[in-house]
């Protein structure tokens, strides 16, 4: 009995290997994926801003990074001693605001090294719901907790968020040519603007997201959206929350993404990878048992090894505890 519906998606062209270079912005989604892809060590930077949700907002960190612009004060708070900026996630968050400008500058040449560079961009839509801020009417990209009377809220249009990727998409052309860029719509519903306004503000992100791919050839489409919403069509695959996919739902995605988009021949390093971490994760029924430290002696050498090419440093380290503290 066939309990879901599959569908084939497109293998990407120039797919993802260990010489690619990928930079992922943009709601959860992005965040998720970019995990799995640092985990399995390939380049990537992700999220340097922290989430984001609207399209707008996405554009604007990238192209204020590649054009190096001074940080828009006017868009600083304070909130509990911290500084924050309505531009980006409250992960940016300093202790002053010489502290926070300096912060965002070092993530935005970051950001245009990468960008420079990448062979792959991965943006994701989450909203086309947008607050603006006070008299001066601008996005914010994060609304900080602050009180909904500093904020007018509205539907992006679809003809805005053409144009506002249009015109960043001339420059990155111009600043990288070579980049492929894969867009997607978050399948984390946002519940707070209401379900039928979830489901408008999606229509209008998967419209943009089509008109992208279909005017630009270096754009491409995965559909991470309605994998959640028809092959995984059932409230088991998300959290508690019932707003996010949950942990099988993300491996599955994962999963489709990397048989659209990573090529073939990076299989075998990543199944190792991925044994590895299962190796780091295991719990033993005697963690001081002689063969468990064989164990991790074993699992020490296969990462001194490895990391002769790839980046290793955190795993051997936290592996080093377990074996000196085994061995008190």
């Amino acid at each position: 009995m066939q309990w879901t519906i599959s569908f084939d998606i497109p293998e990407g062209g120039s797919k993802i290997n260990y010489n690619s270079s990928v930079f992922s912005i943009g709601s959860c989604f992005s965040t998720t994926i970019g995990d799995k892809l640092a985990e399995r060590k390939f380049p990537i930077l992700n999220n340097p801003f922290g989430t984001l949700f609207n399209p707008l907002s996405i554009a604007k960190v990238m192209e204020d990074s590649i054009f190096e612009r001074e940080v828009n004060t006017d868009m600083v708070l304070v909130r509990d001693s911290l500084f924050l900026h309505f531009g980006m996630h409250s992960d940016m968050a300093a202790y002053s605001l010489d502290s926070l400008e300096r912060l965002i500058q070092k993530k935005q040449q970051l950001t245009k090294q990468f960008l420079e560079n990448a062979s792959h961009i991965l943006v994701t839509f989450g909203t086309a719901w947008v607050y603006e801020y006070g008299e001066s009417g601008q996005i914010v990209a994060n609304c900080h907790k602050q009180p909904a009377g500093l904020f007018g809220k509205r539907l992006l249009k679809q003809e805005e968020i053409q144009n506002t990727y249009s015109s960043f998409f001339n420059i990155l052309r111009q600043f990288n040519k070579k980049a492929k860029v894969l867009v997607t719509v978050s399948p984390v519903r946002h519940t707070r603007d209401g379900i039928p306004e979830n489901q408008l503000s999606k229509s209008i992100l998967r419209l943009s997201a089509h008109e992208l791919s279909e005017n630009h050839d270096f754009v491409e489409y995965f559909p991470s959206y309605e994998i959640m919403m028809d092959e995984l069509r059932d409230y088991r695959f998300y959290k508690e929350d019932m707003i996010h996919p949950g942990t099988q739902a993300e491996d599955y995605i994962w999963e489709r993404f990397k048989q659209s988009w990573i090529d073939p021949k990076c299989y075998s390093v990543i199944h190792e990878f991925e044994a590895i971490k299962r190796d780091l994760n295991h719990r033993p029924f005697n963690p001081d048992s002689p063969s468990h430290m064989k164990f991790l002696e074993s699992l020490q050498k296969k990462l001194d090894k490895l990391s002769k090419d790839f980046d290793f440093s955190k795993e051997i380290d936290a592996l080093r505890k377990q074996v000196h503290h085994r061995g008190k």
